[in-house]
């Protein structure tokens, strides 16, 4: 079993075992009716000493897993972290983790996970490590990557909440993995333009992004799927879009207004050869926002960021030649074009267009 008495320095957090000690604090989160504490823990205040004396450890004398508090500096709770669902034989746990909202965004849970993690493989003979997050849920799926995990899948409709059943996120660490499971993948950063932020899908866009990819001139100009349905933008925007970027594939982004917060587009990058340093940019603009330049300028955007933070050499752009607009597009973002792709894709010819680094000196 884990240690009783298991103490985990980092850079900023200690991980510790919940004691008497905390039962002040405890109190204090459970009067505030904050969520963060780990599974078990008392709803009401004259439940938190019989919960700091024995029922916090119980986990642990099972054997089955153990629950941490995560301490700053000045020793004050900041979150909580747990392993659970142990089988010491199989050589599996899984991670749980929460924060105080007032210490989220701090970057405190995948400081506390990287640690957990570590000394799980240095210290045990556990094997693999499980990490499941809500797939709506953007801030846990990034403590998920950024300490290293791999995603491995999606579970459907797997948990049910307050507002109904959610997807779940499957991942996985094994011991020796690299950061990013031996691929390279492009982070979810948030791109911002004067008019525009590109930012990851959520639940919210779903009703938007429906309507755009069933508008008729969408259907006739792109492959998306016919008689395109809700369920059609949830697997997109919720799921297909994550794998795409775990796979190292590329790279998805939902595009609102900065000014109304409204869905206007959507952009993506796909067919990355990370060897070369190349990519090819795609997108889908809304109805109500055509004409306003929205596709020249994100496009624009994404460019200087896989140039400037990632070193890439190309980017390709393709376009049906009775698309016109979608050439104008490329030409506003300063695309040259190179040529005709004879029967490029789905019996059309496609006029191809690039962007080099230089081109935007």
């Amino acid at each position: 079993m884990f240690d009783a008495d298991l103490e985990i320095a980092t850079e900023r957090l200690t991980l510790r075992p919940f004691g008497p000690q905390d039962a002040e604090r405890v109190r204090a989160v459970v009067d505030a009716r904050v969520q963060f504490l780990p599974p078990g823990a008392p709803s009401q205040k004259s439940g938190v000493k019989p919960w700091l004396d024995t029922g916090v450890h119980e986990l642990q004398r099972s054997g089955q897993g153990v629950h941490l508090a995560m301490t700053d500096a000045d020793g004050r709770i900041v979150g909580a972290i747990s392993l659970f669902k142990t089988s010491w034989n199989a050589g599996t746990t899984e991670v749980g983790y929460g924060v105080h909202p007032l210490y989220r965004g701090r970057g405190f849970a995948p400081e506390a996970v990287r640690a957990l993690t570590a000394y799980v493989f240095e210290r045990t003979d556990l094997r693999r490590i499980d990490l499941t997050a809500n797939l709506d849920n953007a801030a846990s799926l990034r403590v998920a990557e950024k300490a290293g995990f791999t995603r491995e899948g999606v579970l459907r409709r797997a948990v049910l909440e307050d507002d109904g059943p959610h997807d779940l996120a499957m991942f996985g660490l094994l011991r020796g993995d690299s950061r990013t499971g031996g691929r390279e993948v492009f982070p979810q950063d948030e791109l911002t333009t004067t008019r525009l932020l590109l930012r990851r899908f959520t639940e919210r866009d779903i009703p938007d992004l429906t309507a755009t990819a069933a508008d008729e001139l969408t259907q006739l100009r792109t492959t998306v799927p016919r008689d395109y349905t809700e369920e059609h933008g949830r697997i997109f925007a919720l799921v297909i879009s994550e794998e795409q970027r775990h796979s190292g594939e590329g790279v998805v982004w939902a595009v609102e207004e900065r000014d109304t917060g409204r869905f206007v587009l959507s952009i993506d990058l796909k067919q990355t050869d990370w060897v070369n340093r190349t990519t090819e940019v795609g997108y889908m603009t809304a109805p109500w926002a055509r004409g306003n330049g929205y596709a020249a300028e994100a496009v624009l955007a994404v460019a200087r960021w896989i140039f400037g933070r990632h070193g890439f050499r190309r980017l390709q752009l393709r376009a049906a030649v009775s698309n016109t607009a979608s050439q104008r597009v490329a030409e506003k973002a300063g695309f040259t074009r190179e040529g005709i792709a004879r029967n490029g894709g789905h019996g059309e010819d496609l006029a191809v267009y690039s962007l080099i680094p230089s081109d935007l000196e």
